[in-house]
This record gives C-alpha cells, sequence and structure tokens, in this order.
C-alpha cells in the first residue's frame, strides 16, 4: 500500500482509522450530491465502503486514500484510482471527495495531479474520471488535469462526463516524427 505526498497534502490507503473522518465526509448532504445516489452515507455505510476497497490494494495495488492536510493533519477528503466502475479489467479511473469546507482551495486537483502521477509511475497508459454532468466544479478539476472529454457515458448506474488522459510515454523518435513528416515534400 502506497502513501502519496504532495506540497500539502498526504494520502493514506483507506484503514480503519479513518472511519470517523470519512464518514463526516459522506454524511454531509451537499458532498454527496453528485455522487452515487445523491444521498448521504451513514457510518455503517462508511465502514462497509472501507471493507469494499482494500482489499484492492492487493489485487490491484490501488485503490482509494484519505486524503490529509500535512499542516494540521485534517482528514479533509477522499480519493481513489481504481478500475471504473469496479468492473475487473476496466480502464482505471481516479475519483476525489473532499469535506465541503475544503472545496475551492486546489486541493482536489492537487491531490489528482499526484494520483495522475503514480499510475503513470505504475505504467497504466491511461486513467478516466467521471462525474455527474452537473458537477461542474469536479468537470473543471478534470480540465485542469488535462484530461479530453470522451461524452455522456453510462457508469454507475447513471449518465455521466468522462473525460480521459492518454499516460503513454512517447519515446524522442516518435515524438519527433510528426515534424520530420511534415516537412518532407514541401
Amino acid at each position: 500500500m502506497t502513501i502519496l505526498e504532495t506540497k500539502r497534502l498526504k494520502l493514506i490507503p483507506f484503514c480503519d482509522d479513518h472511519l470517523a473522518g470519512l464518514t463526516a465526509i459522506n454524511s454531509d448532504p451537499e458532498v454527496m450530491t453528485y455522487i452515487g445516489n445523491g444521498a448521504p452515507m451513514s457510518e455503517a455505510d462508511s465502514q462497509a465502503m472501507i471493507d469494499r476497497v482494500k482489499p484492492r490494494w492487493t489485487s490491484h495495488g490501488f485503490s482509494w486514500w484519505s486524503v490529509f492536510r500535512k499542516d494540521d493533519n485534517l482528514m479533509i477528503g477522499a480519493a481513489t484510482l481504481q478500475p471504473l466502475a469496479a468492473q475487473t479489467g476496466a480502464v482505471p479511473e481516479i475519483g476525489w471527495r473532499l469535506r465541503r469546507d475544503c472545496w475551492g482551495k486546489g486541493y482536489a486537483t492537487e491531490a489528482a495531479e499526484r494520483i495522475v502521477l503514480f499510475a503513470k509511475e505504475l505504467g497504466i497508459p491511461e486513467v478516466v474520471a467521471v462525474a455527474n454532468p452537473g458537477n461542474i466544479a469536479s468537470i473543471a478539476v478534470m480540465e485542469r488535469l488535462g484530461m479530453q472529454y470522451r461524452g455522456i457515458e453510462t457508469h454507475y448506474n447513471a449518465p455521466c462526463a468522462v473525460y480521459q488522459v492518454s499516460l503513454r510515454l512517447k519515446t524522442v523518435q516518435e515524438a519527433a516524427a510528426p515534424l520530420s513528416q511534415a516537412g518532407e515534400g514541401h
């Protein structure tokens, strides 16, 4: 299980010790507006979430992290790299949710950027992110990450705006090929 860090954040794999912080986030109706069926989650639901995703660390090498601010060690959110809609063999998706009092401070972008870098380090060729089409804030994060809009698709039994980004590393020769071809015959 991998701990990730950024300038302001520490992402620690979900564990039972994070239940109170996760429940505080998941039980906020505004946080959950665009997640799942839009209903707040109970403490039991949050524990079930932790129990459900912990084994993915062993099977996939990635899963869900609790997001902590470094300056005060406050759990401010949760973020993920996981198979899209928990489908085996699916393209990995990134996702996030934050405490309402932490919205608009760049934390989602910062955590997501680090997770994308982690995916690249693992050799994952591309990642996607999905959001309710009305979730303008999450879509803005996807665009800040340089993700490209793919369209509206059904995931998690709902229509989702889907964004993707390729993480493939090009060789110098591959990157230069279009330039050399453009100069031919002119």
